[in-house]
């Protein structure tokens, strides 16, 4: 039977070593570079159906993808075996050096970075505390946020057996800590609907002695961000990998101060009877997050923008004869600071509205997903451009003047 042929029936008889193996074969899966596709059929082989990226580094559609060289990294890693423990120093002191930062610690995302950070600011120090972490509640260890920084990834912080205690002002904070306060917590995305400044509060974290953590998870580029926190004051920042930076998505930094980031080593794998041990980050993924450090270093990250506002023009261009259309860039200041294309229209003339274009594109054939993210506002219709890949977005510019004009005729 001819590979042309293969069935079902073929795959099932002759098991993962068979057909699929083959499918599955270094040339067929070549990783996609910045100017080709990747033609692999293994997630139709799935039954799963690829999307075209408008929305961002949403977590939900695989966060990135990454460019040859981190994916080469990554194979290279695969075939040897090394000593986790040692690999993660290395690739640590690497990554640190290359930011001109303390100390790097490669983790399972910033949700893992989060998690680990705070186990860090429990046990740095005592060290005995680390096998056991998460703490009994009537020990009464707590966390210090803002009120306005409460968000989903709190979950990472309480699993370390802490108590998160709110406060909206400085004078709240300086009343609510105690011997029990292990850390400080914010969420860099949500500073600009906190009542205390970045200044302020590591201010007041150094003057109570008082490890801070940083989520910043989104905030690359710009690159400086990578080493502004941490020189700002921060002791812990936290840094997701498989977004801007494009390294693998279940990786990502948690960069500060040495004495810290030993102590986070001490509460993750290859550590057993640690509350990180199910935190395995892989050598291929240790590797593959230096390599993607590296890229992000050297890219010349003013002509990559000039190609996502190339992409931006092509998309408004196609609509911009549709009555009533306004287009429009934006920059969010913090998080996904990246240029997005935002779209306005009169419903009264275009008679569809925003859930309904959003359904519409998705429903499509390949599917096109598109999402708001924070710092864009809550009105019109916004497109993320950055995780194109390339034609993409003349795809997405010829669905959505087609779905504008079936609207307004």
């Amino acid at each position: 039977m001819s590979d042309n042929k293969m069935n079902r029936r073929t795959l099932l008889a002759t098991g993962t070593g068979g057909a699929i193996g083959g499918m599955l074969a270094p040339a067929a899966l070549s990783p996609a570079g910045e100017g080709s596709q990747s033609t692999p059929n293994v997630y139709e082989l799935l039954g799963v159906k690829p999307i075209i990226n408008a929305a961002g580094t949403i977590t939900a559609l695989g966060g990135s993808l990454m460019p040859p060289e981190v994916v080469a990294a990554w194979n290279a890693a695969s075939k040897h075996f090394v000593s986790l423990a040692a690999l993660q120093d290395r690739v640590g002191e690497r990554i640190a050096t290359l930011l001109g930062v303390d100390a790097a610690l490669v983790t399972t995302g910033a949700a893992g970075a989060i998690l680990v950070g705070t186990a860090a600011a429990v046990t740095w120090r005592d060290h005995n505390l680390v096998g056991q972490l998460p703490l009994s509640p009537a020990m009464g260890i707590e966390v210090i946020r803002q009120k306005a920084h409460r968000d989903c990834y709190d979950n990472q912080v309480q699993a370390c057996g802490v108590k998160l205690v709110d406060v909206e002002t400085l004078d709240e904070l300086d009343r609510a800590v105690n011997q029990r306060t292990a850390m400080m917590l914010a969420y860099n995305f949500r500073q600009d609907i906190g009542r205390i400044p970045h200044q302020e509060w590591i201010a007041a974290a150094r003057r109570h002695h008082i490890p801070t953590l940083l989520d910043a998870a989104a905030d690359t580029p710009p690159r400086e961000r990578l080493w502004e926190y941490n020189r700002l004051g921060f002791d812990m920042v936290a840094f997701s990998g498989g977004k801007g930076l494009r390294g693998p998505q279940n990786a990502g930094l948690l960069l500060g101060r040495k004495d810290l980031i030993e102590a986070a080593k001490l509460n993750t794998a290859p550590n057993c009877g640690t509350i990180g041990r199910g935190l395995k980050v892989s050598k291929e993924d240790m590797v593959a997050m230096w390599a993607a450090v590296e890229r992000f270093m050297r890219l010349d990250l003013e002509a990559v923008e000039r190609e996502w506002n190339r992409r931006i023009e092509i998309i408004a261009t196609a609509v911009s004869r549709i009555p009533t259309i306004k287009t429009e860039t934006i920059v969010p200041a913090i998080a996904n600071h990246v240029p997005h294309l935002l779209l306005h229209w009169n419903e009264d003339r275009v008679k569809i509205t925003a859930e309904q274009l959003k359904a519409k594109l998705a429903a499509g054939n390949p599917p096109i997903a598109t999402a708001r993210v924070h710092g864009t506002g809550e009105t019109g219709f916004l497109f993320s451009v950055f995780m194109l890949q390339p034609g993409e977005e003349r795809i997405v510019a010829d669905r959505v003047r087609e779905a504008l004009e079936q609207a307004s005729s």
